[in-house]
């Protein structure tokens, strides 16, 4: 006999199927030949594989698929910073926080494992113990109304959350086995915990366990307990149920129960276990959070972002409350507090004694949901201890008010017109609280970096939980004599100097058919004699200002107004005193370029945006750095940044009109600002009525602006000026931030000579020596070369001291005001706007 060759490997496989199949077959045909019972138990079998091949099918047709979870990008709310760096506020709709794998604490893996899924780490996805544990538990359940337990895995609950919802039914639970599977296949355990950790609701609007750990304990994940470790893992049962107080116990209950199974599986000792146990709940009712008080600027923010990202997941991948962005902002908190306390100190000082001026809004009180109509107004207030609150009943003297939380408490300091049904603002007074008087004025302020063009802080009314109107950016108002200084711009630059003499006398003017003739006044009538330049902004005076915009001619003033961004106007006299319309944000920009030399930005509220990653997706400053990736130094010069801003404005003339507002601080209708002793420039303005009233100015590293006038414009007496009535609230933003501000004065840029000349008559002098005294003799001034005056001669101080005599004569007439001689003339610092300054 002798020994045959091997067979090659595929023609033995074929072989050995051949014959196990071909016996197998021929094993079936007997059977079921020979057998009735073979065939029922067959026939069965096939039916019952059919079946579950059906269902199968029917079940999977219509999953997701679950790779997507590889590149599966959590919901998250964006994230702001201030100037700072530090968060300020989010714009969310769920908290929500996304941790990486290392980051979450074993304890608390731990916790959720022998809560939710004891053996995550061994099973495929679907624990088949617990999945028949559950379907007897449903079945003897079925038809009582009670909710079976669950019996599903981490891995199927991750399904469910991410790829099913929530519907409670035996198809969604086949689903969510099959879907299970699948997952497992696709993402490793732990991407399946970090992703579950990272989604699973766990009430009070959180989703994850970092959200949650700051909603119930304020604490991030990293500092958690054990016994808060555990109480987090309970909370997926019942999300809205366990952190409630009158469900304390059973939460109790229900945490000494994980920290057991976390004994059991060895996480813990029984001394552990014990220790923790023995420990209460601890959980918070409100966060402490880092606030800030600047609704109207993020709100401003928030439009902005929306507007260049989209509001949710559909509109993009960076949308604002899906996206998880970074956004560092030019918010500054210090001066943000300011701000806000300024104007509503202005706006409160303006109300004085006026009473109540009526409700914020009106709700239905007689359904008895008055708590929830006021929770869904969303209105509130954050000036000192007040709240808002609705008035539930009136009778007579007596009457209650009842708050979001349904509180309810006696109400005091009762109006007339008040009644049932009113909301109002309330302040704390005796065992109750008394009607608080909201001032019905309002108005806006805005603070902005020189050098960058940064808003640092934006007030746009008294609290914006009360009205999201912004006045900052969007009441359009007529700025008054605070736009004359960019008349004296145009002056400038047709050939004028600070010391040109201006008369100081009626202007009429044709504006036509229609309009027919325009005769300009100062304010209180006063006019006569020839004055400088300067004088004439110092005084705010119209009629100077009407023949300066004149002189330079009137297209050159508009176009002057609109490089500087303020507004576009009809060539008319009256817009040089202020007539059109602008904002603060408009008037705060262009002052801010005075003070650059001349250079415009652009106002910005956002620095930079980053994506989830880090990546940087949008930046303010669009300037390019030539050089600075450069692999190796290559020895040129080190690579900087070109200037920054727009030149809409010579920079010599730009000094020049910053010197001469210096002088409306020292001397002029801001002189209330003279006591801070800083190196400030500025102009008040108010408009015809008066109905607005204004200030701007600020130093060469911040300026701020504000007006104060009622929505719907109207008279606010006619005491009201610009200097009584805005200044001090600029004056009040400085003393409260006094550090932020620098004593160093303005620096004038190549090309400006400082020249001695005499103050009244304007003439070059060379004895005596400059002084920052309000009423020096001589002082500095800017020119550019070749402009500066003759000199001063005998005739002219004789002149100078003549028109002196008659200004104290006219204002003697005038009001009977106390005179005054050269030696010993003084303002004092609640000196108005006597000499003019108002449209």
């Amino acid at each position: 006999m002798t020994d045959s060759a091997p067979l090659p490997f595929p023609a033995y496989f074929r072989y050995r199927l051949s014959r196990d199949v071909g016996g197998a077959s021929a094993w079936f045909a007997r059977k079921w030949r020979g057998s009735t019972l073979f065939k029922l138990v067959a026939l069965a079998l096939a039916i019952l594989l059919l079946v579950w091949v059906a269902a199968w099918a029917w079940l999977a047709r219509d999953l997701p698929d679950a790779s997507t979870l590889t590149e599966y990008q959590t919901p998250l709310p964006t994230v702001v910073r201030g100037i700072d760096g530090e968060i300020v506020h989010s714009y969310a709709r769920e908290r929500r926080v996304q941790l990486q794998y290392d980051d979450f604490p074993e304890q608390l893996k731990q916790a959720y494992i022998s809560a939710e899924d004891k053996t995550f780490y061994s099973h495929g996805g679907v624990d088949f113990t617990g999945t028949a544990n559950a379907v007897f538990d449903y079945a003897t359940k079925y038809g009582s109304g009670e909710r079976a337990v669950g019996g599903s895995t981490i891995t199927q609950q991750l399904a469910k959350i991410l790829l099913l919802g929530d519907e409670y039914s035996v198809t969604r639970k086949l689903k969510e086995m099959i879907l299970a599977r699948r997952i497992e296949d696709v993402l490793s355990k732990e991407e399946i915990l970090e992703l579950y950790l990272n989604e699973i609701p766990l009430g009070r609007r959180s989703f994850g366990v970092q959200a949650a750990a700051r909603a119930y304990f304020d604490e991030d994940v990293g500092d958690l307990e054990l016994h808060e470790a555990a109480f987090l893992a309970i909370l997926p049962k019942a999300p809205e149920r366990y952190g409630r107080s009158q469900q304390e116990q059973a939460a109790v209950r229900r945490r000494d129960f994980v920290l057991q199974q976390m004994e059991e599986n060895g996480y813990i000792t029984a001394a552990e276990r014990s220790q923790a146990a023995a420990q209460p709940l601890g959980l918070v009712q409100q966060r402490r959070e880092r606030s800030v008080d600047a609704g109207y600027f993020l709100e401003e923010v928030r439009r902005q972002l929306i507007e260049e990202f989209g509001e949710t997941a559909e509109d993009g991948e960076n949308s604002v409350y899906a996206g998880g962005l970074w956004v560092r902002t030019s918010l500054d908190p210090e001066l943000q507090e300011a701000a806000r306390d300024a104007l509503r100190t202005g706006l409160m000082r303006y109300h004085g004694n006026r009473g109540w001026t009526g409700p914020i809004a009106n709700i239905d009180v007689s359904e008895g949901n008055w708590a929830g109509q006021l929770t869904s107004s969303y209105l509130g207030i954050r000036y000192e201890d007040w709240r808002v609150g609705v008035v539930t009943q009136r009778d007579g003297s007596n009457a209650t008010i009842g708050f979001s939380n349904g509180e309810e408490a006696p109400l005091s300091g009762i109006p007339s017109g008040l009644e049932a049904g009113h909301v109002i603002a309330v302040r704390p007074s005796g065992n109750g609280y008394a009607v608080g008087n909201l001032p019905e004025v309002s108005g806006g302020f805005l603070a902005e970096s020189v050098q960058t063009g940064r808003v640092l802080a934006m007030q746009g009314g008294f609290d914006h939980r009360l009205s999201d109107f912004n006045r900052a950016t969007q009441a359009e108002r007529q700025p008054g004599s605070t736009i004359k200084p960019f008349v004296y711009a145009a002056g400038l630059e047709n050939g004028l100097t600070p010391a040109s003499q201006v008369p100081d006398q009626t202007f009429c003017y044709y504006q036509g058919a229609n309009l027919g003739e325009k005769c300009f006044r100062n304010f209180g009538g006063s006019s006569g004699g020839v004055r400088t330049m300067r004088w004439g902004l110092e005084q705010s005076r119209n009629l100077m200002t009407v023949h300066i915009a004149m002189e330079a001619g009137m297209p050159r003033v508009i176009d002057t107004f609109e490089k500087m961004n303020i507004g576009s106007y009809e060539p008319y006299p009256a817009f040089a005193l202020g007539a059109g319309e602008t904002t603060v944000m408009q008037m705060v920009n262009a002052y801010a370029a005075l003070a650059n030399h001349g250079r415009l930005h652009d106002p910005s509220v956002i620095d930079y945006v980053q994506d989830r990653n880090g990546n940087v997706v949008w930046r303010a400053d669009k300037r390019r750095c030539e050089g600075c990736n450069m692999a190796e130094y290559d020895g040129s010069p080190m690579p900087r940044f070109g200037l920054q801003g727009k030149p809409v404005l010579d920079a010599r003339t730009a000094y020049q009109v910053t010197h001469m507002l210096e002088g409306v601080v020292t001397r002029g209708t801001a002189v209330r600002l003279r006591g801070l002793e800083l190196p400030l420039f500025g102009k008040t303005g108010t408009t015809s009525g008066p109905t607005d009233a204004w200030f701007v100015g600020g130093s060469p590293d911040i300026v701020a602006g504000l007006y104060i006038g009622h929505d719907q414009p109207r008279d606010l007496g006619g005491w009201v000026q610009g200097g009584n009535t805005a200044a001090p609230v600029f004056k009040q933003f400085v003393e409260s931030t006094r550090d932020r501000w620098k004593a160093e004065p303005a620096i004038a840029p190549p090309g400006v000579r400082m020249v001695r000349i005499d103050r009244r008559s304007g003439k070059r002098v060379f004895d005596g020596v400059p002084s920052d005294e309000p009423n020096a003799a001589v002082i500095w001034e800017a020119f550019k070369p070749d402009t500066e005056p003759d000199r001063a001669t005998r005739q002219d101080q004789i002149a100078a001291r003549r028109e002196e005599l008659l200004d104290l004569i006219r204002a003697g007439r005038r009001g009977g005001q106390q005179q005054r001689t050269a030696a010993t003339e003084q303002r004092e610092d609640n000196f108005v706007e006597d000499r003019g300054g108002i449209y």
